[in-house]
C-alpha cells in the first residue's frame, strides 16, 4: 500500500493563534502566537521534506493560519515546489478579497470553511463569537468571487445532530464542492459528553450514504472510518482511504509530528529528526499502518484494512490507540 511509505495528506498547524473560542477546538487555540512556532525558514525546510516524500496534499491549518504574516510566502513556496496546497482558515475579516486574489494568483487550491449549524444560533454557539455565522457566509461569497473552490467542514456533536438535514440543504445551496463531517473526538476542548452515541453514529452513516447518492457535493468523513464499512455494505464503491498515521500525518506549530491532529501522540520533532524517518520508521506510525496489530473486535473485523476504526477516538476513550473504536456498533462475523 502506498501509504506505508508516503502520506497522502499532510496537515501543518502553522499556529495556535485564533480569535475564535470554539467549544470543541482540537488545538485549544489561543489569542496570541506561540514564540516557538516553526520559523519561515523551518517552514520552507518542512515543505521540502514533504515534497521529498512525494506529492501529498499539504493542508495549512491552525488555529487560524491567517495569523501568520508569512502565510502567502509559504503558500507560494509550497506551490512552487509542486505541491497541492490547501488552506483551512477561520472565517474572520483577515480572509479579505485582496488575500484571496493573491492566494489564487499564487496557485493555491481549495479552502475549507467551518460551518457547524444552519443558523446563527447553532453555529455561533459553537464558535463562541457572535456574528461568526454571518462572517462565514461572507467568506464563502468572497472565496467564490475570487475564483477559488471551497469545502464545508462540520464538527458533529450532540448539540447539532438535530440540525444535520437543514445544514445539508444549506451546504447544497452554498456552492461547496465537498462536505467534510468531523465526528467529535474528545481531545483539546472537546468533551466526551459532547459526542453522539454509537447508535447515532450508525444512523448518521446510513443517512450520509443516502445523501451521497443525490447531493450536488462530495461527502467525506473524518474520525468516522466506519462510514467506509457502511458504504460497502450499501453497495457503494471502495477507494483508497487514509486513517490516523496511515496515509496521514500532522505537524504541530512547534514541529511535533503526530499521526493526526486528533491523535496527539508525537513520534518526534522535525527540528530533531527528518519527517520521512518519523513517518516511515517510528513505532507508533508502524503500529497504525498494520491492521493486524489492532485489538478487540477491530482486530478480527473483515473491514479492518478498509476501515480500521478511528484510532484517535479509541485512544481518547480507552487510552489505547490500537483498541477497538468504541463508537462502532458493528459486530464482526465469526470465523
Amino acid at each position: 500500500m502506498p501509504e506505508r511509505d508516503s502520506p497522502v495528506l499532510v496537515f501543518w498547524e502553522l499556529t495556535k493563534a485564533c480569535p475564535l473560542a470554539c467549544r470543541h477546538c482540537r488545538a485549544v487555540a489561543q489569542p496570541q502566537r506561540h514564540p516557538q512556532e516553526l520559523t519561515t525558514q523551518e517552514g520552507r525546510d518542512l515543505i521540502d521534506q514533504v515534497k521529498a516524500m512525494g506529492t501529498p496534499l499539504l493542508i495549512l491549518t491552525g488555529g487560524d493560519p491567517m495569523a501568520r504574516p508569512d502565510l502567502l510566502e509559504l503558500i507560494a513556496y509550497g506551490v512552487g515546489r509542486g505541491l497541492r496546497v490547501s488552506l483551512a482558515p477561520s472565517a474572520t475579516s483577515r480572509l479579505s478579497e485582496d488575500f484571496l486574489e493573491r492566494a489564487r494568483a499564487l496557485g493555491m487550491g481549495r479552502l475549507s470553511l467551518s460551518l457547524d449549524g444552519s443558523s446563527p444560533q447553532v453555529h455561533d454557539g459553537f464558535r463562541g463569537v457572535a456574528g461568526s455565522f454571518q462572517q462565514t457566509l461572507k467568506a464563502m461569497e468572497r472565496v467564490k468571487e475570487a475564483g477559488l473552490t471551497f469545502q464545508v467542514n462540520t464538527t458533529l456533536t450532540r448539540h447539532n445532530l438535530h440540525d444535520l438535514p437543514d445544514l445539508a440543504k444549506f451546504v447544497a445551496g452554498s456552492g461547496a464542492v465537498l462536505w467534510d463531517l468531523f465526528f467529535l473526538v474528545p481531545t483539546g476542548r472537546a468533551q466526551k459528553d459532547d459526542g453522539i452515541s454509537p447508535q447515532e453514529h450508525e444512523e448518521v452513516y446510513l443517512w450520509l450514504y443516502r445523501l451521497s447518492q443525490e447531493a450536488p457535493f462530495e461527502i467525506k468523513t473524518t474520525a468516522a472510518e466506519a462510514y467506509r464499512r457502511v458504504v460497502l455494505q450499501q453497495g457503494g464503491n471502495n477507494r483508497a482511504w487514509v486513517n490516523d498515521g496511515r496515509g496521514c500525518l500532522f505537524v504541530s506549530h512547534i514541529g511535533e509530528v503526530n499521526p493526526s491532529g486528533f491523535l496527539p501522540l508525537p513520534a518526534g520533532n522535525v527540528r530533531e529528526s527528518p519527517l520521512a524517518q518519523l513517518y516511515r520508521h517510528s513505532p507508533i506510525f508502524q503500529d497504525l499502518r498494520d491492521p493486524d496489530r489492532l485489538r478487540g473486535k477491530c482486530g478480527v473485523c473483515q473491514y479492518r484494512t478498509t476501515c480500521g476504526g478511528s484510532r484517535a477516538r479509541a485512544y481518547a476513550l480507552t487510552g489505547d490507540y490500537l483498541e477497538a473504536d468504541p463508537s462502532c456498533i458493528y459486530q464482526p462475523e465469526a470465523g
